[in-house]
């Protein structure tokens, strides 16, 4: 997808948010994410988008502490917690776009530019909105084509994270040469395969061809697909066939 696209749903994404925790008690535990509140969610994505502007802004070529994020106060009054929250959006979408998504800078990525931030900052966000969703008991929909890059978004992070810092778990999802197959019923398919190199994927409408050869395929829409990928729906939620002890260690350890 296009910036201009990410740079619509970054806002988009966090004004969806903002309604969702708008009116719930901010000391409410979050479900899927059960070591925080609703405040503790509040505050982990408005200050993520001010930390990436700061750094945007900066052009920086290394990272930055959080605390070096301006603008942290969060207003306790719901307008202003919402106007806060999108707020951080718009800076930050603005701030990339000037910049222009090509421009270099640090990332914990090998794409080392503004526009690795922009896409990823934006999933990080939708999945936040869909545990604010949750909790605020919204109905939760996801664009089929966004939901389809957020998966594959969600595998590079899986193949880089454990190359830069101590995911043993991460790392260890299909070391032994397992094949997992997820297929989109509405938007492409992703071949997935491990070994003690880390894992490889393919992603394309026929991809999968009928499994090809995997030892599991988890097949469902897109957007359901991400959800339980990224745990925020059970997985009866999708259909699998195969190996399900592989698709149930791989949600027990694609966690980051």
């Amino acid at each position: 997808m296009n910036p201009e696209r990410f740079y619509n749903e970054l806002v988009d994404q966090t004004a969806l948010f903002a309604d969702a925790v708008h009116a719930v008690d901010q000391s409410a535990q979050v479900p899927t994410c059960p070591e925080w509140t609703v405040a503790d969610l509040v505050a982990h994505v408005g200050i993520a988008h001010r930390w990436v502007s700061v750094m945007v802004e900066r052009r920086v070529d290394r990272p930055i502490s959080h605390g070096d994020a301006d603008d942290r106060d969060i207003p306790t009054d719901p307008d202003g917690r919402s106007a806060w929250l999108v707020g951080g959006a718009r800076r930050l979408a603005g701030a990339i776009r000037d910049a222009g998504p090509d421009t270099a800078m640090w990332t914990w990525s090998p794409v080392k530019t503004a526009g690795f931030w922009l896409r990823r900052i934006t999933y990080d966000t939708l999945v936040h909105r869909v545990d604010a969703e949750i909790v605020a008991g919204h109905d939760v929909t996801i664009a089929a084509d966004l939901a389809a890059d957020g998966i594959t978004d969600l595998l590079e992070s899986f193949s880089v994270l454990p190359t830069i810092d101590s995911f043993e778990r991460l790392a260890a999802l299909c070391r032994g040469g397992e094949v997992v197959a997820f297929e989109a019923t509405d938007d492409g398919g992703w071949l997935v395969t491990g070994g003690e190199s880390g894992l490889r994927w393919e992603h394309g409408r026929n991809v999968t061809g009928g499994a090809g050869g995997a030892d599991v395929t988890v097949r469902g829409s897109a957007a359901d697909l991400l959800l339980v990928l990224t745990r925020r729906a059970a997985p009866d939620l999708v259909e699998v066939d195969g190996d399900q002890q592989l698709f149930a260690t791989w949600l027990d350890s694609a966690v980051f």
